[in-house]
């Protein structure tokens, strides 16, 4: 009992330092708080942000706000409660990419200043989440937790899969944390049960799901593989421009499965 116990405890002290390292919500300081595993409770985190946007969303449909300024709403919380931590990694990620010089673009990613290719991917981003929102009306709530679970997920698929480019930098401990495929199992049949839900509120949307699945793990797959082959690697700017990239595709590409059923 007393190894269970502890077991718990640990997993739960995790799952608590990682939400405090990955969103800007205030939690009181907690001893014995280890940080270098944050990643390994990333989609998990993903489905509290999502969890907590879709009550906002549940809540302002209820007053009967209309969905584009909802949608307007959701993004805006879902940059505050991340503390723009993804997004100022795509942003930096674009900076970098529009160098022509491959050894100069490390260089530029790691620079504060955003550019020009920095602002317009993150206007991007947002208008591509709130317009894939704004299509999307049946259970919004489990649609942004996945977008949130899925995006987190490709960001442990890439911290696994490809080499990280910096000797040190704040996503090096990443690699560590994740070892194995094994290490990804958890978040991913975390997903395939959430998209699952689908089904039992609509037993029709059997489709839907299956499309789900597809597109969350196939869009997540391969955003992380383009950053590699453009960068060679990744670092913790292209970890974050994972999760955003993964979030917005994932998102639009729903709107088209929902048409469809329809």
């Amino acid at each position: 009992m007393i190894n269970k116990y502890q077991w718990w405890k640990q997993l739960l002290l995790e799952l608590y330092a990682s939400v405090i390292f990955y969103t800007s919500i205030s939690l009181p300081y907690v001893n014995e708080l280890n940080f270098t595993r944050v990643s390994r409770l990333a989609p998990q985190v993903g489905l509290i942000i999502g969890g907590i946007l879709g009550v906002l969303d549940t809540g302002m449909n209820f007053l009967g706000v209309p969905i584009l300024t909802r949608s307007v709403l959701v993004v805006c919380l879902w940059i505050f409660m991340t503390g723009g931590l993804h997004l100022d990694g795509a942003m930096d990620t674009a900076d970098g990419l529009a160098v022509g010089d491959p050894k100069r673009r490390l260089e530029v990613m790691a620079d504060s200043a955003t550019g020009a290719f920095g602002a317009m991917a993150a206007i991007a981003l947002i208008l591509m989440k709130t317009a894939a929102l704004t299509d999307l009306s049946k259970n919004r709530w489990l649609t942004l937790m996945a977008a949130c679970g899925w995006g987190r997920w490709g960001q442990q698929l890439a911290i696994l899969r490809y080499p990280y480019l910096k000797p040190t930098g704040k996503g090096a401990f990443h690699k560590q944390a994740i070892c194995s495929y094994r290490d990804l199992l958890p978040g991913l049949l975390l997903m395939i049960g959430l998209s699952g839900l689908q089904i039992v509120f609509d037993k029709q949307r059997l489709f839907f799901v299956l499309g789900t699945v597809l597109a969350g793990s196939a869009i997540a797959t391969l955003t992380g593989a383009w950053f590699n082959h453009k960068l060679g690697g990744h670092t913790g700017d292209t970890y974050g421009a994972v999760v955003e990239w993964t979030e917005a595709l994932f998102l639009c590409v729903l709107t088209i499965l929902e048409k469809h059923e329809l």
